[in-house]
């Protein structure tokens, strides 16, 4: 079954959401059911420079003074189920080239890998993932090819989103069941991807 992940790697709801949904997946692939991800790519803050600043400083900037202590409460949710965010030096900048790496890593069957570590990099390691060597270093530690997507097709997938009417990640397009959107439990998107197997099992029957 297909699975599509609307979701931008700047967004502390999007790599929790991810997180549970990739357990979810690996449980369900234990159970002998293949499930193919897709990765559709969202800005947060499209045009955004990518010359990285403070992100706690930019979130207060955009949302107010209460947004930096939203984001601390959130890392303290999410360090339960075994993230860490740590926000105090994490870089705030544009994602475009980031997505397209993700693009260029589907190609070679390791956008999963790719994106948690994209993820994983913005959030834990205060890397600047919009800075053209961070993402070659990244890029060369999960063994992927730079290159290969051109901008204007990453540009064609953004604009197919916007016109699915996304405005807010992430969401979760699973195979004949309508998009769940927002942080979903691990206990929900199971449920999901069960039942889409199972209505897939359905209509192989017939």
């Amino acid at each position: 079954m297909k699975a599509q992940l609307v979701m931008d790697v700047i967004c502390a709801h999007s790599y929790l959401g991810y997180t549970r949904f990739a357990r979810a997946a690996d449980r369900i692939r234990t159970e002998g059911v293949q499930v193919t991800v897709e990765f559709l790519p969202f800005e947060l803050a499209p045009g955004a420079p990518a010359d990285g600043r403070p992100l706690l400083a930019v979130l207060e900037q955009t949302f107010g003074p209460q947004a930096a202590a939203g984001a601390l409460g959130f890392a303290e949710r999410a360090a339960r189920e075994g993230l860490r965010f740590e926000y105090g030096k994490a870089i705030a900048t544009g994602t475009f080239d980031a997505h397209r790496l993700i693009a260029d890593a589907a190609q070679q069957d390791k956008a999963e890998s790719m994106a948690e570590r994209l993820f994983r990099a913005h959030f834990t390691d205060e890397l600047h993932i919009g800075d053209p060597a961070t993402l070659a270093q990244l890029a060369a530690e999960i063994g992927v090819a730079t290159g290969r997507v051109p901008p204007a097709a990453v540009r064609a997938r953004l604009d197919r989103v916007r016109r699915l009417g996304i405005t807010g990640v992430p969401v979760f397009l699973i195979e004949n069941l309508p998009p769940l959107t927002g942080s979903q439990t691990e206990t929900t998107l199971l449920a999901a991807l069960r039942q889409a197997a199972a209505t897939k099992g359905q209509h192989r029957d017939h």
